[in-house]
């Protein structure tokens, strides 16, 4: 029954509305890139959003979300300007240091009048507008067995994190998991993880990851070069930031990435509430 319920909560995006979603993320991308080159803060587009701008010169035709990436120096440094420099009027930003009942461990820059539910998140104690995902990495250690360690790690204060979630879309077992883990206190949590974050830092790598965020292979890290040597690049005809070795990096990522997935495998983020200007 509970998955019934899922189902039917969940809003199925039309072409029309894909397109306006998308409207709204080149405004997040476009605010993001204006407050990074005006104070030389490196980043990089990311994930789908790279793949889009390599394979079709701008979104994926059904992708939903946008995302760049940047090392933790300079996120740090995008922090001490963004209250300043961001146009509060259209967009508000959100991480677990700035928000309140925030649980991921990355930023998410949304925009005002908007709203992109996830389904079985309702019930967070924070605005959910559309999104751009800002991913943060942090040190990771160059040889493999102890980033296999540091990758556990994480893993562990992923599920915490996401125990709040978990409590209300995992059934069974998990369920009762992740309401026992949901116990642990969110300030005590985060107190523990800024020190994790400290630790993982107080050593420059080669090797880099966000930590709270799954790993795409067991490689469980990433060159630090792909988000710090970067080029301009095309994207929805505006010129973003992007990593130099584009290539390397989706390969690493997604293998014959230029391959279009079957339809079946085309991922979007299962909304319950969506409102576009």
């Amino acid at each position: 029954m509970r998955d019934e319920n899922r189902v039917h909560r969940q809003h199925s995006l039309t072409k029309d509305e894909v397109k306006k979603l998308h409207d709204v993320e080149l405004e997040l991308l476009i605010e993001f890139d204006r407050i990074c080159r005006k104070h030389d803060i490196s980043y990089s587009i990311d994930g789908g959003t790279l793949l889009g701008a390599v394979r079709h010169k701008g979104f994926i035709p059904w992708d939903d979300d946008a995302d760049v990436i940047m090392n933790r120096a300079a996120y740090q440094k995008l922090m001490k300007v963004l209250d300043k420099e961001l146009d509060k009027d259209k967009f508000y930003f959100q991480d677990m240091r700035r928000t309140r009942g925030y649980r991921w461990g990355y930023g998410k820059l949304r925009r005002k009048n908007t709203k992109f539910v996830r389904i079985n998140q309702e019930h967070m104690p924070y605005p959910q507008g559309v999104f751009l995902d800002v991913f943060v990495c942090d040190n990771v250690p160059d040889l493999y067995i102890f980033r296999c360690i540091c990758n556990f790690q994480a893993f562990v204060f992923r599920k915490l994190f996401y125990a709040e979630v978990g409590k209300v879309n995992e059934g069974g077992f998990m369920r009762l998991l992740y309401s026992v883990l949901s116990l642990v206190p969110e300030r005590a949590l985060k107190r523990r993880y800024f020190r994790y974050i400290r630790f993982r830092n107080r050593k420059r790598t080669e090797w880099v990851k966000c930590l709270t965020f799954p790993a795409c292979n067991k490689t469980y890290g990433y060159k630090r070069s792909w988000y710090e040597d970067t080029i301009d690049m095309s994207f929805e005809n505006v010129v973003l930031k992007a990593s130099r070795d584009y290539e390397e990096y989706l390969t690493f990522l997604y293998g014959n990435y230029m391959k279009l997935p079957p339809e079946n495998k085309r991922k979007i983020h299962p909304v319950s509430e969506l409102f576009l200007p």
